[in-house]
């Protein structure tokens, strides 16, 4: 990969086809994480905070449980096993790297028996994103502030996701920074470990998933006449089904983004309300398994075409069986608490 990722042109001005989807349109930021290595002034996906040396790291003591066939593996275990992977990409495995992939992850005799054990203590939680607005247009901060800082708890909470906290602080507040942050002695899976990534914002436009429209806009969606008709050029293979189309090429954007509009996908569109002051929320950010979806015009430049369906996922995050974990904030108070969901 060469040059700074970027959006293709969407397949053509879906407002020309539904006028009334106009004023619909979203704002949002992709975030296109690319491997690198992130300072605290940096945003980033799975880098260093900025974060305070006077300030306790936030931590989780909720009750947590390992199993039988998920091994706790501490941060420094993930990493070092990432980095043989990498380095043996292409060839054998030297002895002293399978000895160290043992010993990280020890063979296990099948049938493996899951046993279901609490884990005791304190848990540190790990760096998801930090992100100052102004890197990223549709960073909404509350007043003062201009940076957001998301971590999580590595291990499954409410509806098998990571347990996520933000803290919204001024960057200029912060002058002596925290050097060493204390990390997790384990983690319940490696996908809960972000790999350190440098981000590309990109700002695009979204529009409605075709579950969030109107009952008459999802019905003229679903007219495949009125595709035919405005001469888009859409496949044929999408006659029986033209609002997949819709959703997979033209609402919502796949990956970490900030802002725009919910992809949902695991469940079905829902009111979301504050549940501090009843206000509506809005999307802030999805936390994405993949870069990439089924939607193929998504693809930004510069990405190598011939790439496997693999979705490029440099964070190495993986939510589920491969969703994404959209986080949820109140729409007129951004620091009231917020509610995390899987799509």
């Amino acid at each position: 990969m060469t040059g700074i990722p970027t959006t293709p042109p969407r397949p053509f001005d879906v407002t020309t086809v539904f006028p009334d989807l106009a004023p619909l349109a979203r704002a949002a930021t992709r975030l296109h994480p690319r491997p690198g290595s992130p300072s605290p002034q940096d945003s980033s996906i799975g880098g260093p905070l900025l974060w305070p040396a006077d300030e306790p790291w936030p931590h989780c003591d909720e009750p947590h449980v390992v199993d039988g066939v998920n091994p706790a593996l501490s941060p420094a275990e993930v990493r070092l096993e990432r980095r043989i992977r990498a380095a043996s990409r292409g060839r054998t495995l030297t002895p002293e790297e399978r000895e160290t992939l043992e010993r990280i992850r020890p063979p296990q005799e099948y049938p493996v028996t899951v046993a279901i054990a609490p884990y005791e203590g304190s848990i540190a939680m790990l760096p998801v994103a930090q992100l100052y607005a102004h890197d990223v247009p549709d960073l909404h901060t509350p007043e003062g502030a201009d940076l957001l800082q998301v971590l999580w708890c590595p291990f499954d909470h409410s509806a098998g996701m990571p347990k996520t906290a933000l803290f919204w602080r001024s960057a200029a507040t912060v002058t002596d920074i925290l050097a060493t942050p204390p990390e997790p002695p384990a983690v319940q899976f490696d996908g809960y470990v972000p790999a350190p990534c440098l981000l590309n914002p990109e700002q695009v436009t979204e529009y409605p998933d075709h579950r969030d429209l109107s009952k008459e806009l999802r019905e003229q969606i679903g007219d495949w006449s009125l595709w035919q008709a405005a001469e888009t050029d859409v496949d044929s293979a999408y006659a029986s089904y033209p609002h997949e189309f819709y959703n997979l090429e033209l609402s919502v954007a796949p990956g970490w983004r900030v802002g725009g509009w919910p992809g949902w996908g695991a469940i079905d569109p829902h009111p979301l309300l504050c549940p501090t002051c009843g206000s509506d929320m809005d999307a802030l950010l999805t936390i994405a398994t993949f870069e990439t979806g089924d939607g193929k015009s998504w693809l930004p430049h510069q990405e190598p075409a011939h790439e496997p369906s693999i979705g490029f996922n440099h964070t190495e995050v993986q939510i589920g069986s491969g969703y994404n974990q959209q986080v949820y904030v109140c729409a007129t108070a951004p620091e009231h608490a917020h509610t995390d969901l899987m799509h």
